[in-house]
């Protein structure tokens, strides 16, 4: 069940991020791509305690990605890693290049 709720949630074309609102690298996530001029529908953040399986959950995102902290962030099919790996994708200058080459952003 887990497999298959993380599945429906990555697709092309739009950013997911798994989250846990309690964690402050999930809230500094959400804040950098709440600034960003999303399209409609292209931007959402999964609130995985929100769900009674959790840890299979992470489980599932750790055999994904290599990692089960959250968050855990997909641009597109593509998981780019964490908050700190996006925070560098921003500050290079490349996240709003590869979100506007998938037809993200506005």
């Amino acid at each position: 069940m887990a497999q298959a709720f993380v599945n429906s949630k990555i697709q092309p074309g739009k950013v997911v991020v798994f989250i846990k609102p309690t964690c402050p690298y999930s809230r500094r996530a959400q804040e950098l791509l709440s600034h960003l001029p999303f399209k409609q529908g292209l931007l959402e953040f999964v609130d995985i305690t929100a769900h009674s399986d959790t840890n299979e959950i992470q489980d599932y995102l750790q055999q994904l990605t290599g990692a089960r902290t959250v968050p855990r962030v997909f641009i597109g099919q593509e998981c780019i890693g964490g908050c700190n790996d996006l925070v560098n994708m921003h500050e290079k200058g490349e996240l709003v290049t590869r979100l506007k080459q998938i037809g993200a952003l506005q």
